[in-house]
C-alpha cells in the first residue's frame, strides 16, 4: 500500500488504527488496492463518529481515484439527507456530479447506454479490464445517490423524471455487472479486487430488489419504471451473501438490512420486522464500535422495536452523547425518544422531544408542529398552560409549514395540513386523540402492541374518548365531525384488543367503521384502512381467503383518500405474505 505508515496492518486492527496518526498521511500513489484500503479505514473513522477525519482522509484523492470520489461524496449526500438544508442538498448534488465525472474517466467507452434507447450498440461487458469493471459499479452507486438527491433537490418535474432515467441506467449496469459474476463465478479470482467487486454487485442488485418488491405495480407505473421487476428473497440473500464477506460493501449491505428490518418493513410493510437477524448483523458492529453513534442508533431502535422502551430512552442517550458533530443524528433520536414515550403515554417526555425537533430540524416543519399540538392536546389544559404553548395555534400554523418535493406534497404533510383545518374556523372544532392517530400512520400500534401492559392502558384512554363522544352527541347536536370521531375511535379500539387477543371485539369495532362508510365526511381514509385491519384480523385467524377478499377491496375499491400510497405498499406486503412472494429474475 503506497500510504505513508503501515495502513494495512492498521486497517486489520480496527480498535488501534483510528488513533495511530496525529494527522491522516496523504497517500504518495494511488492505485485500486492502495483506494480500496484507504476507502476501509474511511468507513472505519466514519463508524467511529470521526466524520470530518473520514472526509479528510478521502478528499485529498477524490477527483483521481474513483473509490474515493465514491466514498466522499456518498458522505455529504449521507448529510444532505439528514439535514435536508437546501445549501447541502446543493453540494451533495455538486459533489455527486464530481464524482460520476472521475468514475467516467475510468470506465471503458460507451460501456452502457446512457439513456433508455437501445439504438446505441455497446460491447459485452465481459471485455473490461478489471478497473473498468469497478468503475461500471462506482459509477451506478453514484448514479442512484444522485437520482435520490434530484428527488429531493426541488419543486422541479424535470429532475424527478432525470432521477427515474438515473436509477433506470443505475439499475442496468447492476444487471449487466451481475451477468458477469455470474459468468466469472466458475474461474472466480482470488485477488482481493474482485471479491470488492463482487461485494458492489451484491450490494447493488440486493438493494434493488429490495427496493424494487416493495413497490405495488400501481407505483411502479407512475414512476415509469417499466420493465423493472423486484424480487425480495432475491434482494435479501443477494444482500445477506454480501454481508458475509469480506469487502468494503459489506457494512453497507449490512446497513442496508438493518434498515430494511427496522424502518422498512414497519412502515411499508405489515409491521413484521426480523428483528433476530437485525439483532444477529449489529452484534459484531457493537463490538468493534461500542461508541458508535450509527451503530448505538440501530441497537436503541431494536430494542424499541422489541417494545423495550426503557432500554431503549437509554441507548438512544447514549447515542445523543457519543458524538456531537453530526447533530442530525440526535434529531433522529429525538423522534424515535418522542415516539418512546407517546407509546407510554408519558405527554410531558414526548412534547419535550417534539419541540426539540421544532426547534433543531429543518425535515419536516409542519409535521413536527402538528406532532407537538397533537401530544399537546392530549395533556390536561393545565399541564398545556405549564408548556407555554397556545394548542390552536399551533394547528394553525401547519398549513403555512407543508413543503414540495418534485413537485408534489409529502403525504404525511399533506395528512396533518387537512387533520389541522379544523383549527382554522374561529370556533375550532377540537381533533380527538391526534397523538394516537398519528401513531397509527407510522404503524406504532404494532410496536406498542408487544407490550399488554400499555396497550391496556392505551385501551382505557381510547374508551374514555369514546364515553366522552357518546355523552357530547346525546346532550348536544352533533358537529360535522361526529361521525368521523367515532369511526377513528372504533378503528384505535380495535387496533388495542386486537393486540391483546380479543378478536371477536376487534373485529366487531372494525365493522362499525366499515358500516358507517357512507356517513363520513372528511376522514375517508378509515374505510379502506379498516378494510385492510380486518383483513390481517382474518389472516391472523387463519381464514387465508376472507383476508384476501378484504385487503383486495381496500386496493380496488377506494382511490383519493389521506395516505392513500402508505396503504397501498401495506396492501401489497400484506398480498404477498399472504400468496407468497412472487419469483422474478434481477
Amino acid at each position: 500500500m503506497a500510504l505513508v505508515g503501515n495502513g494495512a496492518e492498521h486497517q486489520a486492527d480496527e480498535d488501534s488504527f483510528e488513533d495511530a496518526f496525529e494527522s491522516i498521511p496523504v497517500a504518495s500513489k494511488m492505485d485500486l488496492k492502495c483506494a480500496l484500503e484507504e476507502c476501509t479505514m474511511a468507513l472505519n473513522l466514519f463508524l467511529n463518529n470521526k466524520f470530518s477525519e473520514a472526509l479528510d482522509l478521502l478528499r485529498p484523492w477524490s477527483k483521481e481515484s474513483m473509490y474515493h470520489a465514491l466514498g466522499y461524496s456518498t458522505i455529504l449526500v449521507m448529510q444532505a439527507a439528514m439535514t435536508f438544508e437546501q445549501q447541502d442538498i446543493q453540494m451533495g448534488i455538486t459533489t455527486m456530479k464530481e464524482a460520476l465525472q472521475t468514475c467516467q474517466r475510468f470506465r471503458k467507452r460507451n460501456t452502457v447506454v446512457e439513456s433508455l434507447s437501445s439504438l446505441v450498440s455497446k460491447p459485452s461487458m465481459d471485455q473490461l479490464s478489471e478497473e473498468e469493471m469497478h468503475a461500471e459499479i462506482c459509477y451506478a452507486e453514484c448514479l442512484l445517490q444522485k437520482a435520490a438527491l434530484t428527488f429531493v433537490q426541488d419543486e422541479n418535474m424535470i429532475n424527478f423524471i432525470k432521477g427515474g432515467l438515473k436509477i433506470r441506467t443505475s439499475y442496468q449496469i447492476y444487471k449487466e455487472c451481475h451477468s458477469v459474476l455470474q459468468m466469472t463465478q466458475s474461474n472466480k479470482s482470488n485477488k482481493e479486487t474482485y471479491h470488492q467487486f463482487e461485494g458492489g454487485v451484491k450490494l447493488g442488485i440486493g438493494a434493488f430488489n429490495l427496493m424494487l418488491s416493495l413497490l405495488p405495480a400501481r407505483i411502479l407505473r407512475l414512476l415509469e419504471f417499466i420493465g423493472f421487476s423486484g424480487n425480495r428473497d432475491l434482494g435479501l440473500c443477494q444482500l445477506r451473501e454480501g454481508a458475509s464477506g469480506a469487502s468494503l460493501r459489506a457494512t453497507l449491505c449490512i446497513l442496508t438490512l438493518l434498515l430494511y428490518h427496522t424502518y422498512v418493513s414497519l412502515i411499508l410493510g405489515t409491521g413484521e420486522a426480523n428483528l433476530e437477524e437485525a439483532e444477529t448483523l449489529l452484534e459484531p458492529y457493537l463490538q468493534r464500535f461500542p461508541n458508535g453513534s450509527l451503530i448505538l442508533f440501530y441497537a436503541a431502535r431494536i430494542e424499541l422495536l422489541k417494545g423495550n422502551f426503557e432500554k431503549a430512552q437509554v441507548v438512544f442517550q447514549d447515542c445523543i452523547s457519543a458524538q456531537q458533530e453530526w447533530k442530525q443524528i440526535h434529531h433522529l433520536c429525538y423522534w424515535e425518544l418522542m415516539w418512546c414515550y407517546t407509546f407510554q403515554q408519558d405527554w410531558l417526555q414526548a412534547y419535550h422531544y417534539a419541540d426539540l425537533l421544532c426547534k433543531e430540524s429543518r425535515w419536516s416543519k409542519a409535521i413536527y408542529v402538528f406532532q407537538k399540538a397533537a401530544i399537546l392536546s392530549m395533556l390536561s389544559d393545565e399541564d398545556v398552560k405549564s408548556t407555554g404553548e397556545n394548542v390552536v395555534s399551533l394547528f394553525r400554523k401547519v398549513e403555512s409549514l407543508k413543503q414540495r418535493i418534485a413537485g408534489k406534497s409529502i403525504p404525511t404533510e399533506k395528512f396533518a395540513v387537512r387533520k389541522s383545518r379544523r383549527y382554522s374556523s374561529p370556533q375550532p372544532v377540537k381533533l380527538i386523540l391526534p397523538a394516537l392517530e398519528m401513531m397509527y400512520v407510522w404503524n406504532g400500534f404494532s410496536i406498542v402492541g408487544k407490550r399488554a401492559d400499555l396497550t391496556e392502558s392505551l385501551l382505557i384512554t381510547i374508551e374514555k374518548e369514546e364515553l366522552a363522544l357518546r355523552n357530547e352527541t346525546s346532550m348536544k347536536e352533533p358537529t360535522e365531525y361526529s361521525m368521523d370521531d367515532q369511526c377513528l375511535v372504533q378503528l384505535l379500539k380495535g387496533l388495542c384488543l386486537k393486540h391483546l387477543g380479543r378478536l371477536l371485539q376487534a373485529e366487531l369495532c372494525f365493522n362499525q367503521v366499515i358500516q358507517s362508510e357512507k356517513q363520513l365526511k372528511y376522514d375517508h381514509y378509515l374505510v379502506p384502512f379498516t378494510l385492510y385491519e380486518l383483513g390481517l384480523l382474518y389472516k391472523q385467524q387463519g381464514d387465508r381467503d376472507k383476508a384476501i377478499r378484504l385487503i383486495e377491496s381496500a386496493k380496488n375499491n377506494y382511490k383519493e383518500y389521506s395516505m392513500e400510497s402508505r396503504l397501498h405498499f401495506r396492501i401489497h406486503a400484506a398480498l404477498n405474505s399472504l400468496r407468497g412472494s412472487p419469483a422474478s429474475t434481477p
